[in-house]
């Protein structure tokens, strides 16, 4: 093995050439995450989206891989992907690579001086308004040698950065399954059909799901997770929605309100994230009831710092009933 001398002055360049460079073989531990990934998703656009990828880029990542291992890893089907009995062979390798780069990446920041501890928490922008706050207060009062580095973004982002290890653990909602994040529900919310006050005439105090097709409705752009849990819970009924425009920004919709003729679908808490505003009511949605969920995620294949856990206790004791209120 090639050995090299450097000075602690190259510590920092050292580490950035092993994130970038190392390999086992030919093989980068990119390369065999993206593999991973694009196992889980069952579809290279999905895992590309997650990745931050391009699909190109992700394919040409995947067929250099099986150009190494000389086997062929995905095979396409009408579906998207699927692992090739090689690739199903070659899968359980690849995420004991990855576990085990991860384990070192974790111990080695474990084994940082405690003034160097830093927890990297991510949080969707309506969730980080009324959380961190109260998520800060405690870990500094809890942690005072370690610090607390929080990161907004969507859902779907917050995902992609646990994936590639932007994050330590995340708050999002309505997450896809996979084996490589661990989630747990903190806090759920149904969903309620708004729209104001002077609306006439007014919907009733309880509207069934099968007849929110009859609103005309100002909402979300998928993947949107507001967005996605009203489609499938309508598609599931067979409900077309009359969607009049899509509008990415919850205090963006709530301000369309102002027109008597427009609705909306959001959490019964959005109600109140415009401070002073009076003209905002809503309906329950029933038959089914449609409830978002709040989930704590971490990565599931390597164990928690104590500082990173203590976090997720933080988090876990909040009084969630309280501050989405």
């Amino acid at each position: 093995m090639m050995r090299s001398r450097r000075g602690p002055g190259n510590v920092s360049r050292l580490t950035s050439d092993i994130e970038k460079t190392y390999t086992i073989g030919a093989m980068d531990l990119k390369q065999i995450r993206y593999f991973i990934m694009a196992c889980e998703m069952r579809s290279l656009s999905r895992a590309a989206e997650v990745l931050g990828l391009s699909q190109p880029s992700l394919s040409r990542q995947i067929q250099l891989l099986e150009a190494e291992l000389r086997h062929h890893l995905l095979v396409r089907t009408g579906r998207g992907v699927e692992p090739t009995p090689a690739g199903l062979r070659f899968l359980a390798h690849a995420k004991a690579l990855d576990a085990m780069a991860q384990q070192a990446r974790q111990d080695m920041r474990a084994f940082a001086p405690p003034t160097q501890h830093k927890v990297r928490l991510g949080m969707p922008h309506r969730v980080a308004r009324r959380l961190a706050p109260h998520i800060v207060q405690s870990f500094r009062r809890q942690h005072p040698g370690a610090a607390l580095a929080l990161a907004e973004g969507l859902s779907s982002e917050m995902n992609e950065w646990l994936a590639k290890d932007r994050v330590d653990l995340a708050l999002l909602y309505d997450p896809p399954p996979s084996s490589l994040v661990r989630y747990e529900s903190v806090y759920r919310e149904d969903l309620v059909l708004a729209y104001g006050k002077a609306c006439r005439p007014a919907p009733p105090p309880r509207v069934r799901a099968r007849d929110l097709g009859g609103y005309p409705l100002v909402l979300p752009s998928a993947p949107n997770t507001i967005r996605m849990l009203v489609d499938r819970t309508c598609r599931e009924l067979n409900v077309a929605l009359n969607v009049v425009a899509e509008v990415d920004v919850v205090h963006t919709i709530l301000e369309t309100m102002t027109d008597d003729n427009i609705y909306t679908i959001l959490p019964r808490s959005a109600l109140n994230d415009m401070p002073g505003q009076t003209y905002l009511t809503c309906s329950e949605i029933a038959d089914p009831t449609i409830m978002n969920n709040l989930t704590l995620a971490t990565p599931a294949d390597r164990p928690l710092p104590a500082v990173v856990e203590a976090a997720a206790a933080i988090i876990r004791a909040l009084d969630m009933k309280r501050l989405f209120a």
